[in-house]
């Protein structure tokens, strides 16, 4: 694969990053030349060498939705703006700013945040964390940044016992090209009280987006973290192949929240795995509601006695969209537990699938879990499938799992439209109720938007 690398430099006095938009395709001298212009240390270039190399000799998945539709050889994958990252969002440019102000992410900080950020493309744009927090010894930053402030720390966990560059072929082509992202630390004992967020923006046509969180909560701490991500539709497809990483010491709580509505052209191939110490807990609350194909279970690794998780997630399949999404848990240690429960709408078409693990070690005794599958269907043409994995390594733990797939039954339309609703909205209302399990869990802010992109998805679904 060869790829093209245009680029322009801008005067230096006026703007020290460089804008950048590389060719079609991924090469060793791309990979190269990102780690260049991010001023990266030796050993995260010798580590993305590492990563392009395991992605060039293995294969793409054949488990689960085709992906023979996406050419890697057509996507763009890096492309930097034209604009230093800010702390002031008065800095940011204008034509940035106005995509940034529809999706209402300055408002949300100003009322409800403890910190937020903002990428665009290739690199963050804005960050900024309350002064409270910061005094506190939290650190918020943008993960290019972290890499050059914070060595010890990612070094220590960046890609290595939570997502291993060589877990499969999309973590490899991440760790090879990463760009963007968020870093956060919170110290010790520090509960913070607001949630910090960041938005990840793809604009690019036939682009590629793969931003890297790493969150790391250190003993007995506390934290929440919103994200949201988008792109506006083009004819052509985009890749979308973040990581997540989130470290959750001893006696510690993530809470990790995301609603992701990408446009119907891009591909979401997401990673996203927790890796839990005792007495530790990871809430996961996920919304998918974009995206033509989406391949997406958040994971977590339950690995110190007593600790804890809780995924909840909702995807919305509609016309031409596969959403193939569930979550996954390994207990390694005894006395942990989880809750799973995973819900899914499909229309028009639409196919959604939950596909889980629930994996109890050996030493994991005295475990418990619970699966919960419900999916809705809303006409003929739609579909709803189940793959869950259940591995027990002990007889002395305990493991449930049940799916419930249903239509809107004719009753419940005849009573809300009895009440002077129209079908669709009456469809709406019960999709609505449906839902509320996720919608509750979110800040208000974040709950209303939502609903209404539930809504959305839910329009023109009689007939």
């Amino acid at each position: 694969m060869i790829g093209e690398h245009d680029r322009s430099k801008y005067d230096a006095a006026d703007n020290a990053r460089e804008r950048y938009r590389a060719g079609f395709g991924v090469t060793e001298e791309l990979v190269r030349e990102i780690s260049r212009q991010k001023n990266e240390p030796a050993w995260m270039l010798e580590k993305r060498l590492q990563a392009f190399a395991l992605f060039l000799k293995t294969p793409l998945p054949q488990w689960g939705p085709d992906l023979s539709g996406l050419d890697l050889d057509n996507i763009t994958y890096f492309v930097r703006p034209d604009t230093d990252e800010s702390a002031s969002w008065e800095q940011v440019p204008e034509d940035i700013k106005r995509t940034f102000d529809r999706l209402g992410i300055p408002e949300a900080e100003r009322t409800a945040l403890g910190g937020a950020g903002a990428q665009y493309d290739s690199d963050v744009v804005y960050h900024n964390i309350k002064e409270e927090w910061a005094n506190r010894g939290v650190v918020f930053e943008n993960m290019d940044a972290a890499v050059v402030k914070h060595p010890d720390l990612v070094r220590r966990h960046f890609m290595t016992s939570c997502v291993p560059i060589n877990d499969h072929k999309f973590a490899m082509l991440h760790a090879a090209v990463w760009s963007g992202g968020t870093f956060i630390y919170i110290p010790p004992g520090i509960k913070v009280a607001f949630p910090l967020q960041a938005y990840f923006r793809m604009n690019a046509e036939r682009g590629g987006q793969f931003e890297h969180t790493l969150i790391i909560a250190d003993k007995e701490s506390e934290v929440s973290y919103i994200e949201g991500c988008s792109a506006p539709r083009y004819m052509t497809n985009a890749l979308h192949a973040g990581c997540v990483e989130l470290f959750v010491g001893e006696g510690a709580a993530i809470r990790y929240s995301s609603i992701e509505n990408w446009s119907l052209n891009t591909y979401n191939l997401n990673t996203k795995r927790a890796l839990v110490e005792k007495n530790g807990t990871i809430e996961w609350v996920n919304g998918n509601m974009g995206s033509g194909t989406t391949m997406l279970y958040p994971a977590s690794i339950l690995a110190g006695e007593g600790a804890r998780s809780e995924s909840l997630g909702i995807a919305v399949a509609g016309p031409g969209q596969n959403q193939d999404t569930g979550a996954k848990v390994i207990h390694a240690a005894p006395r942990t537990s989880s809750v799973i429960r995973a819900k899914s709408i499909s229309r028009g078409g639409g196919v959604a699938s939950y596909r889980g693990l629930v994996r109890v070690c050996k030493r994991a005794v005295d475990t418990v879990s619970h699966v919960a599958c419900d999916a809705l269907i809303l006409d003929d043409e739609s579909q709803s499938h189940t793959y869950p994995f259940v591995k027990m390594e002990n007889d002395l733990s305990e493991l449930s799992h049940e799916a419930r797939a249903g239509r809107i039954g004719d009753d419940e339309l005849f009573y809300a439209m009895s009440r002077g609703l129209s079908e669709e909205r009456a469809i709406q209302m019960i999709v609505g109720g449906f839902v509320e399990e996720v919608s509750k869990k979110l800040p208000l802010e974040y709950a209303v938007e939502f609903n209404r992109l539930v809504d959305l998805r839910m329009e023109n679904a009689v007939g």
